[in-house]
């Protein structure tokens, strides 16, 4: 018979095999689970900022009929490990340690910080529970800002600590900082903010702890990005050996970056199972969700930029500091990552960084989809400032800094060679979809009718795993890890560690597995959340198209080639002489002699051969990023500002994107489009806002405003053409660009729209309020 070219999946825009299930309402997630004998925990939680804990009565909580347990802070510490956060140390967080328990004791230290848990038979009788506790608060005045918290004699949030400084301070310089400076023809300094909002994952967090006494094996259901990454927390605060906790995930309903590791709240939850022997649920609800879950991007930047008279940026020096809220999670690591990226994709000749961290009363800061995007924030808002200060149009300095792309590749002023990137290219690209000559025109005959439209332009790159620098390519951040088999019935099964939450792994993962072992797509399964047959792995920066993808090329090469070894025995022909296609394994050139997959496997399990023949079609394999490599883009928004409301309308939404060879182009563009979403509700909608006492102010959906559909126009995506770097696996991450770039790009295009008022923007928070106190402000000056 004649044999058919098989299909190709990478590179297609296959339909997610997940959404069957999800869109039909069988979707599994941590709260659809209901375990025999399940008790349901709620916690009490601090009205208060910052405040003394003097005493704490659970005795009518522990009297109400259907309470079954209440632990204080106190109860906690005494059936736990005292440690950091092990995501906190596996990543390398350095500095003062701040000494703190999973449940407020000596202080609280922002509005909702977790004081007691309350476990009943259900959650009704738990928040009934929590209304009976009594806690007895002094008032302390609360460190509300970076500000305050640098002041010397600000209030001390830990006590083992001489200030509110948390992680390192430190200042670093590249290139010659101060002989730059010196010969620059202008030096232009700015204060740019960013400011404080958080992830609103659609399902917040959430697990089902389940401790069994008799075989001390600690259960935990979590909605987690990494089933590893929680075991490691609950492993280690609980005093439990690693193989006597199994973490199993479901469907996750988002995560953006919240969802690493064990929260307090989880491991207290995980505490009381065991205590009781029973299963203990937990599902945070809304307004725990924005008050306590964390919060991100609360970051200062005073600027200094060292520039020609012809626009050459010739150096940058910066001063950051990041409000890292209460307690340290990534707050503290973050600066490093902005330090190395601030010079972006530009010939930058000399940087000088220097940041602090501080302690305040509010939420922690944690992870959120770009953690570091405030270095491209600051860049491209400068180069507009600088742009304006020059007479000079956005595209125009744009270009005359991009680095050029050379072999050997050009290297950032810190450190990291920029091989493959195509950013002149992608702004060449959006400025032609956008026609700026006949925009500017159009923008001109508006500005008549007293319609005022501007135009944005903003480029980044990002590290998608990034260039493979000397020390990588080792341990749990430096490998990727698979494990894949062949069964019996033909279906090759892929063992991730990363854990899907939006980013489509089954089907893409299954795309790239299908082409490169030789079966139908419906042929592979790719198997996710169980710390008991999944390897170490965590879904985070970007890591899965080029890490996870790669390893999954290369694993499913690994599984062919040894089933191909077996069927040389079959075939009694060379393994080289033998392909896999479309299922059937057959020697190249004579489609009659072909069997399938599940038949070799079949023959293989059949126990027929000799100790000498492999007959488990099973491999591990590993992967360190090959090339790696870099994701970027430029964006360009097109908005329009009515002056009169402060109300601003996004028209039009343009980007130029290269991630690298296209996986999956539909997965793609819904990840693009998703951040571009983050960003513009970034700009125009969403702040975590606190008063002047430390009191949460956006707590309900009432408060904290999200983009819907009718505010996100329609987003045209164009890909580049990428520059291969790698053999094999030129996959680049996407998951985070388009929330890294989108708030300048509308920043940038509302302040354009504003020109004619003399408006400059210094910040990135513009709802209409704000538009109209710029405008007055302008006017007034």
């Amino acid at each position: 018979m004649a044999q058919i070219a098989a299909e190709r999946y990478t590179g297609a825009s296959i339909k997610r095999s997940e959404d069957p299930r999800i869109l039909t309402g069988r979707g599994r997630y941590v709260d659809d689970l209901k375990l025999p004998g399940m008790l349901h925990a709620a916690f009490v939680r601090s009205p208060l900022a910052h405040g003394r804990v003097l005493a704490v009565d659970v005795s009518a909580a522990q009297a109400l009929p259907g309470v079954v347990l209440v632990l204080t802070g106190a109860d906690l510490e005494a059936v736990t490990v005292p440690g950091q956060d092990p995501l906190f140390a596996m990543m390398g967080g350095d500095g003062p340690k701040p000494e703190y328990t999973l449940l407020a004791t000596d202080k609280v230290r922002f509005v909702g910080d977790p004081v007691v848990i309350v476990v009943a038979e259900s959650r009704y009788l738990a928040e009934d529970g929590c209304d009976l506790v009594e806690v007895d608060y002094e008032d302390l005045p609360p460190v509300v800002s970076a500000a305050v918290a640098l002041d010397a004699g600000s209030p001390r949030l830990f006590d083992n600590l001489g200030d509110n400084i948390i992680g390192p301070h430190k200042r670093s310089e590249f290139g010659d900082v101060a002989g730059t400076f010196a010969a620059a023809d202008r030096v232009a300094e700015f204060r740019i903010d960013v400011h404080r909002h958080q992830n609103v994952p659609m399902e917040g967090r959430g697990c089902v702890a389940s401790y069994d006494a008799d075989s001390g094996v600690m259960t935990v259901h979590a909605a987690t990005q990494g089933v590893h990454m929680t075991r490691m927390g609950v492993a280690t605060r609980l005093g439990i050996e690693p193989d006597k906790v199994h973490v199993l995930a479901g469907d996750i309903g988002g995560s953006f970056g919240l969802k690493i590791g064990a929260s307090r709240e989880e491991l207290a939850v995980a505490a009381a199972s065991r205590a009781l022997g029973r299963p203990v649920k937990w599902i945070e609800d809304r307004s725990e969700n924005l008050a306590a879950s964390g919060q991100a991007r609360e970051e200062g930047f005073d600027v200094r930029a060292a520039v020609s008279n012809d626009g050459d940026l010739l150096g940058l020096d910066a001063t950051m500091v990041l409000d890292n809220g209460a307690y340290p999670v990534m707050g503290t690591m973050v600066p490093a990552i902005i330090e190395g990226m601030l010079p972006g994709p530009y010939k930058l000749a000399a940087l000088g960084f220097e940041s602090t961290a501080v302690a305040t009363n509010k939420a922690s800061y944690i992870a959120y989809r770009g953690p570091w995007a405030s270095e491209t924030f600051v860049r491209e808002r400068v180069l507009d400032l600088l742009a304006k200060d020059l007479g000079l149009d956005p595209l125009e300095i744009r270009l005359r800094n991009i680095a050029p792309r050379t072999d050997p590749p050009f290297m950032m002023v810190t450190g990291r060679p920029l091989a493959g990137v195509t950013a002149r290219e992608s702004l060449e690209r959006v400025a032609q979809m956008v026609d700026i000559p006949a925009f500017r025109r159009r923008q001109a005959d508006e500005r008549l009718r007293g319609r005022y439209l501007g135009i944005g332009l903003a480029t980044f790159i990002e590290a998608a795993p990034g260039p493979r620098s000397p020390e990588a390519g080792s341990g749990p951040m430096g490998l990727e890890f698979m494990r894949l088999t062949l069964a019996e019935d033909g279906i090759v099964t892929l063992f991730t560690g990363q854990m899907p939450h939006g980013q489509s792994h089954q089907t893409t993962l299954a795309q790239i597995a299908a082409d490169e072992f030789g079966v139908p797509f419906e042929q592979v399964r790719v198997v996710v959340g169980d710390t008991a047959v999944v390897p170490f792995g965590f879904t985070g920066g970007s890591r899965s198209a080029t890490m996870t993808g790669g390893v999954a090329l290369h694993g499913a090469r690994q599984l062919k080639g040894k089933v191909l070894d077996f069927a040389s025995l079959l075939f009694e022909a060379s393994a080289q002489d033998l392909e896999i296609t479309d299922g059937e394994v057959l020697v190249r050139g004579d489609p009659d002699s072909a069997v399938s997959v599940a038949e070799v496997a079949r023959q293989a399990a059949s126990g027929q051969f000799d100790a000498d023949a492999d007959t488990k079609f099973e491999v591990e394999a590993s992967f360190d990023g090959g090339e790696g490599g870099w994701s970027g883009g430029s964006h360009c928004a097109i908005v329009e500002v009515d002056v009169e409301t402060g109300i601003v309308k996004v028209e039009r939404y343009v980007a130029a994107e290269d991630c690298g060879a296209l996986i999956n182009p539909a997965v793609v563009e819904g990840q693009i489009r998703g951040g571009i979403a983050q960003g513009i509700g970034a700009v125009l909608l969403e702040r975590s806002a606190y008063d002047a006492d430390g009191n949460f102010q956006s707590a309900t959906f009432m408060d904290y405003l999200l983009p819907t559909a009718c505010d996100i126009p329609r987003i045209e995506i164009e890909h580049l053409e990428t520059v291969p770097l790698d053999a094999d696996v030129n996959f680049r991450g996407v998951g985070e660009g388009g929330m890294i770039v989108a708030p300048p790009t509308v920043v940038n295009a509302i302040e354009d729209a504003l020109a004619p008022f003399g408006v400059r923007i210094y910040e990135q928070h513009l709802p209409p309020a704000r538009i109209l106190e710029l405008i007055a402000d302008a006017d007034a000056s």
